[in-house]
């Protein structure tokens, strides 16, 4: 008879800063809660699949603002579980160790919580023997690998390690236990339950490796339907993954363009029929759309003058599509192409090749720009770092974006007040 579990990570439950720049009350409400909806989802499929046990591999919380609120709601869930008859194996990641409550917690007895040493822990199914392995963060800070610390796979068993890493590192995480895929794949583990990279990926072979992601997105950086793992355990030792979906609310990038847009009407029907795409093609209960408005069309200033319009005219259209949202707009657009050239008698259009080539530099308004954007990046915690880029490539790309917009937005306004004084 299979053995059969559930594999998840990074759910951070009630991850409080995330929600708090949304504009929409009722958005921020959807995603402050929706770390919680995920729980319940997962607990939901572990016993709908009548699974053995639930592996969570770090960061169920998220850090040190985590609440009694928050840990009652935990307790609750997890005697769901026990009620079911399905144990529960878990370790603490890097944001779990700042947790106050994470020890004083009391939990079913049969939910195991890994201490500070690697610990093992055996069970079996019809004859079919499994031997979970566990090692948790005893502090926020894991410089070097933990895999050497991991005791020894069991003879005659299915041995399944969980472990909370950066692997060999991933954009937008912090370096935490780091550890290469060929060792683990050589540890002579079957399976390996990873958590800390909140992006799914699955590395088969005699060893399954699997980033399992994390359930539930929180905002823009972290786009697309989440999920967690179905494992099952044949009797022969075979190991099987199905991606399970878990998403509530799915975010996502929608580009939009405008090219052919001469009139307001067109604008917003070119939005509502590319959020109707994204729409169909989602499989969260919610999607919540950023828009990237691109293309060359004379309406681009306008959109920028009334970006507040434009906006609810665009969440007008979402909420007809049902469970919709606008995030944000971000309009990228450009006057027709016989308007941008330099040689014009239009000062709006000096105005901004002069912006453009010389204000930005010769004043030193670009280095403030990228100061600003430093102080708030190392003010964010780690997993909100990168929306300015990764690498100083994109970093100094996204500076270049916020001149070029500003500037635009300038003219926008300047060329409005042009129109309505003539």
């Amino acid at each position: 008879m299979a053995f059969r579990f559930i594999h998840t990570a990074d759910i951070h439950l009630d991850s409080p800063l995330r929600s708090l720049s949304l504009r929409n009350r009722d958005l921020a409400e959807l995603i402050g809660n929706s770390t919680r909806q995920a729980l319940t989802a997962i607990v939901d499929l572990c016993i709908a699949e009548q699974v053995d046990a639930l592996v969570i591999a770090g960061d169920l919380y998220d850090g040190e603002q985590t609440s009694m609120k928050t840990a009652r709601f935990l307790a609750a869930q997890m005697q769901r579980l026990a009620e079911a008859g399905i144990a529960v194996h878990t370790i603490r990641g890097n944001h779990d160790a700042l947790s106050r409550i994470t020890q004083e917690l009391i939990l079913p007895p049969s939910v195991k919580i890994y201490g500070g040493r690697a610990e093992t822990v055996e069970m079996e199914k019809a004859g079919l023997g499994i031997a979970f392995h566990g090692l948790s963060f005893s502090r926020p800070q894991a410089p070097e690998s933990l895999l050497p610390k991991y005791r020894p796979p069991l003879a005659d068993r299915v041995n399944i390690g969980i472990m909370h890493t950066s692997l060999d590192g991933a954009p937008g995480h912090d370096v935490y236990a780091p550890c290469g895929l060929a060792d683990l794949q050589a540890s002579g583990f079957d399976y390996w339950a990873l958590g800390h990279i909140h992006q799914r990926s699955q590395y088969d072979g005699r060893t399954t490796v699997v980033m399992s992601g994390m359930p539930q997105g929180r905002d823009i950086n972290e786009a697309g339907p989440k999920s967690v793992s179905l494992v099952t355990v044949q009797d022969d030792r075979t190991v099987s993954v199905e991606e399970r979906p878990t998403s509530i609310a799915e975010f996502g990038r929608v580009a939009v363009d405008l090219s052919a847009a001469t009139a307001w009407h067109e604008v917003a029907d070119s939005i509502e029929r590319a959020v109707a795409g994204e729409r169909a093609a989602s499989g969260s209960s919610h999607l919540v759309a950023r828009l990237m408005l691109t293309g060359q069309t004379p309406l681009s200033w306008r959109m920028r003058r009334d970006r507040d319009l434009l906006l609810a005219e665009a969440e007008q259209r979402a909420e007809s599509l049902g469970r919709t949202w606008i995030e944000k707009i971000e309009i990228r657009t450009e006057p027709p192409a016989e308007t941008t050239g330099k040689a014009t008698a239009d000062p709006l259009i000096e105005l901004g090749a002069l912006m453009r080539d010389d204000v930005a530099a010769r004043h030193g308004l670009r280095e403030d720009i990228r100061q600003m954007v430093k102080d708030l990046r190392d003010e964010l915690p780690p997993e909100s770092r990168g929306f300015a880029g990764n690498d100083e490539a994109q970093f100094e790309a996204y500076v270049d974006q916020l001149l070029t917009e500003g500037g635009d937005d300038v003219l926008a306004r300047l060329r409005a007040e042009a129109a309505e004084a003539s």
